[in-house]
């Protein structure tokens, strides 16, 4: 198995991409934040002294996607083209599942992308109730589907 972050010398580097074919490329991540019921309830409600919840963390989720390639150091900036972030109430857990679904064309894939996204989204949702609920925690946080480029699709079915 090669890492492709790292160079001959072991030294870090940024992965040359300018020889890889441009292609339409998808990943979708998934995490969850799980809470008390009482927060839950809450946040269901739309009670939340901060606002709405799903609403805010939503577009955070967004952003921390457009945001990828300034907070991981060896990311490419690259020209995303849909960012959906879907949060489902889910009285099982009881919290929300988060879903984040990055799509783009070109030459490098968007994993780190959609992976940023859910975090994000999940610490969203805990900065905006956490005066309530200190006892959140935030898991799960995976790649679900990969496509695109010459490795092909991957997918947890």
């Amino acid at each position: 198995m090669v890492l492709t972050h790292f160079d001959s010398n072991g030294a870090a580097h940024m992965v040359d991409v300018s020889e890889k074919a441009v292609t339409p490329r998808i990943a979708v991540a998934k995490a969850w934040v799980k809470m008390q019921a009482e927060t839950f309830e809450i946040i269901k409600e739309g009670h939340a002294r901060k606002g709405d919840v799903i609403g805010v963390a939503r577009l955070a989720g967004i952003i921390g996607a457009k945001k990828t390639s300034e907070l991981i150091p060896l990311c490419h900036p690259l020209p995303i083209t849909k960012v959906a972030v879907d949060l489902e109430l889910d009285s099982k857990l009881p919290g929300l599942q988060i879903t984040a679904t990055v799509k783009t064309t070109g030459q490098t894939g968007v994993e780190m992308e959609a992976l940023t996204a859910a975090s994000t989204c999940a610490l969203t949702v805990y900065d905006m109730v956490k005066a309530v609920d200190k006892s959140m925690e935030i898991g799960g946080l995976r790649v679900v589907l990969k496509d695109g480029g010459k490795s092909g699709r991957y997918e947890v079915i």
